[in-house]
């Protein structure tokens, strides 16, 4: 009986131990986790709309409560998706460019009737059409009736590659002229929107700081786009951090070996165990820089406060405060502030291009955050076009 009464005691202990631990992580979930989404912008039509057209800018962003630390958000958000989002069903064009190089184009929504318009998908570092994060994007485009085309950088999507280079954080001019080419194939009077993940958002925001009001692009959304890449960078080499940068690495590695034929130091590529390693055995070399650092440095946006203000399609940033490849503190906060055309919306947690919500979070892909982020922030712009870029042009010759 005694040993009963013991029993039943340390029962109730644990359970008192559990329910206070229950207790405590809830009460940090709800103060210090879930929280609404930080918007920079300057003041003006740009963000008027983003206030109160797009509510999911407003509401506040529930992470997954088992999976709110950035480097799982991170990964499980990309494994997850991959596991249980169906595969996009796609055409594919090849596109030659004026030095006789070649992209892959991916058509996908196609044949939904009369498309509104187009979204150019532009994924991450060794990305394609296959990726996790591309499948939310083009159900977004389902739903406000676009056709999706994802872009392939010169050597990837299975392409041989034609000239002696490949791409880096700096190749806007490939996208300038897949830009042009999709407006010649679609007819300027649709409106051409795009989406770049991680690297392609920064290739993205170059382009659209380098061309202004000549780009060609309506309307833009970089997601988890590292724009501080020296910054960026540096958090890669910090802790655990460095797995992810070694995971990245060997993709890196094996995008590079594909192409053998390439002149590189192919012993120093393959030693490359990180980001920065691969970096400077390879794309420093490979694009004349004189070391990864010299590369870093012409890749950040952050601070070049003239170029963001040469964006003038309106461009949604989407950072999360605890993104392991672009700290909070790294993210161009003044410039935005001081922009009528550029924002950054930037929820607590979500790690990079993770995001995930719910208890479960494999749901379809358009409930996806990503998803609800981009068909709101496109559908409120389509239904103001005089903010599109194409628009403001047209306004300009009048």
């Amino acid at each position: 009986m005694l040993n009963l009464l013991v029993y039943i005691l340390e029962a109730k202990k644990e359970m008192l131990v559990g329910f206070s631990v229950s207790l405590l992580y809830i009460t940090y979930y709800l103060v210090e986790v879930v929280k609404r989404p930080e918007l920079v912008c300057g003041a003006g039509e740009f963000r008027r709309v983003l206030e109160e057209r797009v509510p999911v800018l407003q509401a506040r962003y529930w992470p997954t409560p088992w999976c709110v630390e950035s480097r799982m958000q991170t990964v499980l958000g990309s494994v997850l998706r991959s596991l249980f989002l169906p595969p996009l069903e796609y055409q594919r064009e090849v596109v030659t460019l004026s030095d006789g190089g070649q992209v892959a184009l991916d058509w996908a929504n196609t044949g939904q009737g009369q498309a509104r318009g187009v979204l150019l998908v532009l994924p991450g570092l060794t990305g394609s059409v296959h990726a996790d994060y591309v499948r939310c994007l083009a159900a977004a485009a389902r739903d406000l009736r676009l056709d999706t085309v994802v872009y392939n950088n010169r050597g990837l999507g299975g392409l041989p590659l034609t000239t002696p280079r490949l791409y880096c954080a700096l190749s806007h001019e490939d996208l300038a002229e897949v830009v042009r080419w999709v407006r010649e194939r679609r007819g300027a009077a649709q409106p051409l929107l795009a989406v770049g993940v991680s690297l392609g958002g920064l290739i993205l925001a170059h382009y659209l700081a380098a061309h202004g009001a000549a780009a060609a692009v309506d309307a833009a959304l970089a997601v988890s786009a590292p724009l501080d890449v020296e910054a960026g960078a540096a958090s890669m080499e910090r802790g655990a951090n460095r797995l992810l940068s070694r995971h990245m690495a060997r993709n890196l590695r094996a995008a590079v070996r594909a192409h053998a034929a390439l002149r590189a130091d192919w012993a120093a590529v393959g030693a490359a165990r990180s980001v920065r390693e691969f970096d400077a055995a390879f794309t420093a070399r490979h694009f004349g820089f004189s070391s990864a650092e010299e590369y870093y440095r012409a890749a950040t946006l952050r601070d070049k406060l003239r170029r963001l203000r040469r964006v003038r399609a309106p461009l949604l940033c989407l950072c999360a405060a605890d993104d392991p490849f672009q700290p909070r503190a790294a993210l161009p906060a003044e410039e935005a502030a001081r922009s009528g055309r550029v924002a950054l919306v930037v929820p607590h947690r979500g790690g990079h291009i993770g995001f995930l919500e719910g208890w479960w979070p494999a749901q379809e892909a358009r409930s996806q955050y990503i998803s609800r982020v981009a068909r709101q922030y496109f559908s409120a712009l389509l239904d103001r076009p005089d903010l599109l870029l194409s628009s403001s042009k047209q306004t300009a010759v009048s």
